[in-house]
């Protein structure tokens, strides 16, 4: 699971989510940081309205909550989506050592991103991504 300041970096880049089954998130709060929740038709569910969308918590699942903003939540992205959204510019994830390097390639040129976890190493390379297109 990427970290909490990545996937703040991620959102604030314009990474955008469309919440789905198995999908993990916060809630954007630093009293909350250490929850986690998973997005699940039986106890989170993802909802649209013309107002705005919502994560429904249903049944007893979280009795003192029942909804939220979608905009309060902190999307976690697994390393799968992660590695989805580099799509054609993937090239590698190597185990070094100590860490873990992914390469990308992009307008002919390699770039390696190095983290002791692989979810946070394929987020910088998705952010540097993002960040080359804004």
């Amino acid at each position: 699971m990427i970290s909490t300041d990545l996937a703040r970096e991620l959102r604030a880049t314009g990474l955008i989510w469309h919440p789905r089954a198995g999908d993990r998130f916060q809630l954007d709060e630093p009293e909350f940081e250490a929850d986690v929740y998973t997005v699940s038709d039986m106890t989170v569910e993802a909802r649209s309205y013309p107002t705005g969308d919502l994560l429904a918590f249903n049944g007893t699942t979280e009795w003192a909550l029942d909804s939220i903003a979608l905009e309060d939540a902190l999307w976690l992205p697994s390393e799968a989506q992660l590695r989805e959204m580099l799509r054609g510019a993937f090239r590698a994830l190597t185990r070094l050592p100590d860490t873990y390097e992914v390469a990308i390639e992009v307008g002919g040129a390699e770039h390696r991103f190095r983290h002791p976890e692989p979810a946070d190493a394929y987020g910088q390379a998705v952010l540097f991504l993002l960040v080359r297109v804004v």
